[in-house]
């Protein structure tokens, strides 16, 4: 078997223009192949002795292409890698392709294949300076790009996001240096034509609160999207994802795809840019061929959680599945557990927390919770049994300020902290807390207690934790009486207390889905994702609200879609407080 990759493009082009690289086999029957793409710079570290090593953009799966530009200037090579995992063969070829620079003396901004993203070129600025964007329209600053550190020899892009369609802006760089401030001449573009249709979200209370900015929402099963606090579209991502996990420092995005009726190669996790261009992906089966390399339990997809860390690793959240015998008052059921994965810069797993190792299997779902087999987006893929006992559900993932991990186990009732040490831990359970856990309520009865939570966090002081508290179980419990509530902890890990801060009734009740955020004006942003139209019992909406300290809602906005969660953003760049 050979393979030979061909881009659709002839080198050298652009900064930002999107190439699809295509890999050909020479066998007819492609049947059982799989692909790998990666890419490096060339002649970074010549100087040294050495290049620079690939990094994997897709890990190996079905695709056998991919489209993939970059922003920094240079000469690249992408290699693919085909390999048939029934009898081992494998072939790889490499290409070069030179992506070369967009700005001469000046600044200039082209548009790219995304009507709302822009991509803005500047000039080489001085070692050890550092530059970014700012986007204005009339005058008035709207959106403004993390800092790239200056080399003195390449030029200085930037993707510009953030802008309403049809509308005219401003844009220029600011040099910043141990000299002061140098801003550049300012250039003026259009936002272009969006032909996508989104959820018309509305405000229902004004005015717009003093911590205005952008909302970022991740519908399920359709393209991401960010707006105004009126509600304007400033931004979309792919639609090829069923949701948007995590915004990440610098304007880059987490998202997982599941289709219960295919294979684990079907099942993925992505990190992609404004632009929509893929910069990581992997997939079930891949990672699973890694763990059964070491002896541990496959997965059977990515679900709910995705996470990168500042050294380029990724935290992700996956299913599994069990079958198991006199468990949970049954002869034999396919129990579906949770698997915690820590994979390097490169997709390689290098840690894993398996919840059939360390969760008790007969403490069952509390409220008896099951998927039928195919899974819909509201289980993890499984595919030992018609049925599954949806055990777990776990929805939210951390990493603490100590260097564990936090970990939301929705159909337990708990919130969890594992034993992590920044990779050096054994997974033990450090502490659940939640009703029938090892807190106990300070000043408060059991109907206080979260149930069927999402977006468990802990915040940056290390002892508040904040959630939305879905209520199942306490509105299951109350004849399906009550709302969601938005909750802020105090937890004294040494003496194993909790007191509940803040217990704010958001008006609605939103049985699945949820999200909640500090906001850098002291607010809480909560989310709630699954509450039924008023004037359609059969369909869900969502309403993204803002509630003060004293846990009164104070803005409230509307959107008629199911939302898995949303953000708010001071701009497209920069992640929520975490």
């Amino acid at each position: 078997m050979s393979v030979t990759l061909v881009p659709s493009a002839i080198s050298p082009a652009n900064v930002g223009t999107l190439v699809a690289f295509q890999a050909n086999v020479s066998q007819t029957d492609t049947t059982g192949l799989t692909y790998r793409f990666r890419t490096r710079r060339m002649g970074l570290h010549r100087v040294r002795g050495f290049e620079e090593a690939y990094h994997i953009v897709i890990d190996y799966g079905p695709k056998a292409s991919f489209e993939w530009t970059t922003i920094e200037e240079g000469q690249y090579e992408i290699e693919t890698s085909a390999l048939d995992r029934a009898t081992g063969e494998a072939a790889r070829d490499v290409v070069r392709f030179e992506f070369s620079r967009l700005a001469g003396t000046s600044p200039v901004i082209v548009p790219t294949r995304h009507p709302l993203v822009f991509l803005y070129g500047a000039p080489p600025c001085p070692t050890g300076a550092r530059m970014r964007v700012q986007v204005e329209a009339g005058g008035v600053p709207v959106s403004q790009t993390s800092y790239k550190e200056c080399d003195g020899r390449s030029t200085m892009n930037f993707y510009l996001a953030g802008m309403r369609a049809a509308t005219e802006y401003t844009a220029r760089h600011s040099i910043e240096s141990s000299a002061g401030t140098l801003s550049g001449e300012p250039v003026n573009f259009t936002a272009g034509i969006v032909s996508m249709a989104a959820p018309l979200a509305v405000p229902i209370s004004t005015p717009v609160p003093a911590y205005d900015g952008v909302l970022l929402q991740s519908i399920i099963n359709s393209n991401p999207i960010a707006t105004d606090l009126n509600g304007n579209l400033l931004w979309y991502g792919p639609g090829d994802l069923s949701l948007l996990t995590r915004i990440e420092s610098g304007g880059t995005f987490l998202g997982i795809y599941e289709d219960g009726s295919k294979s684990q190669s079907y099942q993925i996790f992505r990190e992609f840019d404004l632009a929509g261009v893929t910069l990581a992906e992997t997939n079930a089966q891949r990672v699973s061929d890694q763990l059964i390399a070491k002896g541990l339990r496959p997965i059977t997809s990515f679900h709910h959680e995705a996470i990168h860390r500042a050294d380029g690793s990724y935290l992700v959240l996956a299913g599994a599945e069990q079958i198991m015998h006199d468990v949970q008052g049954q002869d034999s059921i396919d129990l579906l557990g949770d698997t915690i994965l820590v994979l390097d810069r490169n997709l390689q797993v290098v840690w894993v927390w398996d919840s059939f190792d360390h969760l008790d299997p007969n403490r069952a779902a509390i409220l008896g919770e099951t998927c039928t087999y195919p899974a819909s987006l509201a289980c993890s893929a499984f595919y030992q049994g018609a049925k599954g006992n949806d055990w777990l559900h776990g929805n939210a993932l951390q990493f603490t300020p100590d260097g564990n991990i936090l970990y939301s186990v929705r159909h337990q009732d708990w919130v969890l902290k594992i034993d992590y040490r920044n990779g050096m831990g054994t997974g033990q359970i450090l502490w659940r807390l939640g009703l029938g856990g090892d807190f106990q309520m300070v000043d408060g009865d059991d109907n206080l207690w979260f149930s069927h939570q999402h977006d468990a966090q802990m915040l940056p002081d290390g002892v508040s934790l904040l959630l939305f508290d879905n209520g199942n179980t306490r509105i299951a419990r109350n004849s399906g009486h009550g709302n969601s509530r938005g909750q802020l902890w105090r937890i004294d890990e040494a003496g194993r207390t909790a007191k509940l801060l803040m217990n704010a009734d958001l008006g609605a009740n939103s049985s699945a889905l949820g999200s909640a955020e500090l906001l850098p004006n002291g607010d809480y942003h909560f989310g709630a994702g699954f509450i039924p139209d008023p004037a359609n019992a059969s369909r869900r909406i969502t309403q993204a609200m803002e509630v003060g300290s004293d846990g009164a809602v104070v803005w409230n906005m509307q959107i008629p879609a199911q939302q898995y969660r949303s953000f708010r953003l001071d701009n497209l760049y920069t992640p929520p407080i975490q």
